[in-house]
């Protein structure tokens, strides 16, 4: 997972945003099917 992802993720567990950890795991699983 790159870094600015991952700090993004924390951020939004830290402030409970749940629509920006359903977002950011739409982006990272995106992103890991790009990179196969």
């Amino acid at each position: 997972m790159p870094s600015w992802l991952r700090k993004q993720m924390i951020k939004a567990f830290f402030n409970k945003d749940k629509y920006q950890i359903k977002m950011l795991n739409q982006c990272w699983y995106y992103y890991q099917h790009l990179h196969k």
